[in-house]
């Protein structure tokens, strides 16, 4: 008896491979903690998404402690970009 499996078409492998590559983009592990992508953004992405003036206000709420200091990680892989939890602050 043999066993039939079926050989996937080029654009059948290729939608497998991006399906895989948007789960993998969307964690990031870092020192072995699992951030959803969705809920950390960076400080830029953080002023569109809330509307606020711009950087400098984030960066000020984050160095007045406005915005919790477990609501801020470093990214030391990645030129030590900031990442905060995507909720609304108030100044």
């Amino acid at each position: 008896m043999q066993a039939t499996t079926k050989k996937q078409t080029f654009e059948e492998l290729m939608a497998d491979t991006d399906a895989l590559i948007v789960k993998a983009v969307k964690f990031m592990d870092i020192n072995g903690i699992r951030y959803d992508l969705g809920e950390w953004v960076t400080i830029a992405e953080y002023t569109k998404r809330f509307g606020v003036k711009s950087t400098n206000v984030v960066t000020n709420w984050i160095r007045r402690g406005i915005v919790p200091a477990e609501n801020v990680i470093s990214v030391p892989e990645l030129n030590d970009i900031r990442l905060i939890k995507a909720v609304p602050y108030i100044a």
